[in-house]
């Protein structure tokens, strides 16, 4: 039964607990104010293991093909992998094996590693009491917009297509995004049709707009959005989010494609991280 006695009906109600649950995520062990490090480790797997920074023993690529990294340590390190402490050597699975490994260095402080779509892996470090959690303050929005919730259309594209996106630290190269569908709409006299690209059962929407760098961050945000039985999908830009860059520079985000830069302020959604000091966090 529904607890109607608790649950908001007033949309703003609905966004200040949206926006409170934001700032426990962000804030929670492997929220994104916690991850302090992020350190691809390439080169020969039978050269010298090499030491990550923040965390203890020697890491190393496996050979082309498998997943995850090697980890060399002895047990006074304190390194646990998929509860076991390593003692010697010891192999740890990436994101992208069906059973993914997860490291233990610290009561605070666990990783686990990351590959690229070129078969690199990653190590990455997220501590539970980081200095960026520490100084956390708020994540400062607009306040509830009305104009910007938009009813779209969203169209299938047989097989998809694919669009190039950039992401902040690739030096201007792309990597190739399947679009499943297009997200078209109206509005002040002007047609837009949007990219979005598959992100779990949502389609994630990274966009820009004239608030960024001034009112905004200045990468862009994002809006995750589900397209309804009926074809139709609706863009509530209240609930665009800062992305993971905005609270941790070891992420690497993608950046908005050009059709999706809009030229017209979008005051609505979040704006900025905040330190407790009410400055920007960084």
């Amino acid at each position: 039964m529904t607890d109607t006695a608790t649950a908001p009906a007033d949309p703003r109600d609905i966004l200040a607990r949206y926006r409170q649950r934001r700032e426990q995520a962000v804030t929670a062990p492997k929220g994104n104010l916690a991850l302090v490090n992020t350190q691809w480790i390439t080169g020969d797997p039978e050269a010298a293991a090499q030491p990550v920074w923040g965390v203890s023993g020697l890491w190393a690529p496996l050979p082309k093909g498998q997943s995850g990294l090697k980890v060399v340590a002895t047990a006074a390190d304190g390194i646990v992998v998929d509860g076991t402490p390593v003692d010697g050597e010891a192999i740890v699975r990436g994101k992208d094996d069906a059973n993914p490994s997860e490291i233990v260095f610290s009561d605070t402080v666990t990783g686990f590693v990351i590959a690229s779509e070129d078969g690199d892996y990653a190590l990455r470090v997220w501590d539970a009491n980081s200095e960026a959690i520490q100084e956390f303050g708020s994540i400062d929005a607009f306040d509830f917009n009305p104009e910007w919730i938009i009813q779209a259309q969203f169209t299938p594209i047989e097989g998809g297509k694919t669009v190039g996106f950039e992401h902040l630290k690739d030096d201007g190269s792309t990597r190739e995004k399947v679009i499943p569908g297009e997200i078209t709409f109206s509005k002040d006299g002007v047609d837009y049709n949007l990219a979005a690209f598959k992100a779990g059962r949502a389609l994630q929407l990274v966009f820009a707009d004239s608030t960024n760098g001034d009112s905004t961050y200045s990468v862009g945000r994002f809006l995750f959005v589900a397209p309804n039985p009926d074809g139709t999908v609706t863009l509530d830009f209240n609930l665009a989010v800062l992305p993971p860059c905005a609270f941790s520079y070891n992420f690497n985000c993608p950046l908005p494609p050009a059709q999706n830069r809009f030229a017209v302020p979008i005051e609505a959604g979040e704006k900025n991280v905040l330190a407790k000091s009410g400055d920007l966090l960084h």
